[in-house]
């Protein structure tokens, strides 16, 4: 919007530049379609009724974020003792906890901050990626080209996925059944599986079980960029013809 058009509907409203801004901000639609999500739903609204009143988002998000990190130390500490395995998947619920209900309980008590959160919660959940990828690549579980394939997968969908919310006005948070519940889930069952049996047999090579994991989760990554990365391209240039 304009400065001049800002300055005439401020000035016949009363209202300041800033609420204008936010006035005209709208959040995308959620799309959120995994496995889980319904009972996850369920689960969370449970939570968020009995969250004590001086329990905020932002107390969330912070639990969110650390408990990543955390998960990201505990991958260190499993280099010289396996219980850091064990530790990690504790975080990782952790981390499910905060990162899942900061926007249910910012709705369920009607104090939401669409663009704050949305913000924030993303800007955040990018440095928690690099913590938890540099635990696993320092873990000796993951060799580290793997680990840094996965970071940079993940990176290049979130792209993928906050250019979709801005210019197409959707917020994709699922693809094909599976969200970041069902990824924690499946990280925090191979991190049991690895307790006892670190190593696979794939055509006949003895691999790290967390390698192929992480090659073939950097594969479904980078199909799912791929197909969006089209799909939406299409979508817009069928919309903006020339």
């Amino acid at each position: 919007m304009a400065t001049r058009e800002i300055h005439a509907i401020t000035s016949a409203a009363g209202l300041t530049a800033q609420q204008v801004r936010i006035s005209g901000f709208k959040s995308a639609p959620r799309i959120q379609d995994s496995a889980l999500s319904a009972i996850e739903k369920k689960v969370l609204l449970w939570l968020a009724e009995r969250t004590p009143a001086w329990v905020n988002s932002d107390h969330l998000t912070l639990i969110g974020f650390l408990g990543q990190v955390m998960a990201g130390v505990s991958y260190v500490i499993a280099r010289s003792h396996r219980s850091g395995l064990v530790l990690a998947s504790v975080f990782l619920a952790l981390n499910w906890f905060g990162d899942s209900l900061d926007g249910t309980l910012a709705r369920f008590r009607n104090k939401q901050r669409p663009r704050y959160g949305f913000y924030v919660d993303h800007i955040i959940d990018t440095f928690a990626a690099f913590a938890m990828m540099g635990g696993l690549a320092c873990s000796g579980y993951v060799h580290p080209y793997v680990a840094l394939g996965m970071l940079i997968a993940f990176l290049m969908l979130s792209i993928e996925v906050y250019l979709t919310t801005y210019t197409i006005g959707k917020f994709q948070l699922s693809y094909w059944k599976f969200g970041p519940t069902e990824i924690r889930i499946l990280l925090g069952i191979g991190n049991i599986v690895l307790l006892y049996r670190p190593r696979v047999h794939i055509f006949g090579l003895h691999q790290r079980l967390f390698d192929v994991g992480g090659v073939i989760a950097i594969a479904g990554m980078g199909i799912m960029l791929i197909v969006c990365t089209i799909r939406h391209t299409v979508q817009l240039y069928r919309e903006e013809r020339i």
